[in-house]
């Protein structure tokens, strides 16, 4: 039996897609979701923790490190495998209502109140 997972915001899902490769530290989290986000996604401190914070206690992701750097608590954290089959799950659910357009066959004519490039 597919497990259901409810469908993800933008943020949530880049967090869990920098996750995927190898745990990370916050502030590796927020640069690596922006590069896969092309720069859409910009986390600010608070919403990424809230987000760990929430992510923690679904089980989606956890702390695999905690050391003490320069006086500062840092936490590394990883995915789980729930955390992974929800982000795969988000991927399909996302391919698949990307595939409603993309394998939409062109109108011959355009329906009334279309701009018809040139």
């Amino acid at each position: 039996m597919t497990k259901s997972f409810a469908s993800m915001r933008e943020p949530t899902y880049f967090i869990l897609a920098a996750l995927q490769d190898e745990p990370l530290h916050g502030y590796a989290i927020v640069k690596r979701a922006q590069e896969l986000s092309d720069g859409r996604v910009r986390l600010t401190t608070g919403t990424l923790y809230a987000a760990l914070d929430r992510l923690t206690g679904e089980e989606m992701v956890r702390v695999a490190e905690e050391a003490v750097v320069n006086g500062r608590a840092r936490r590394t954290y990883e995915l789980t495998q729930r955390g992974m089959s929800a982000l795969r799950a988000e991927a399909e659910r996302m391919a698949a209502a990307a595939s409603v357009v993309r394998n939409r066959s062109v109108r011959s004519t355009p329906a009334a109140g279309w701009v018809v490039p040139a």
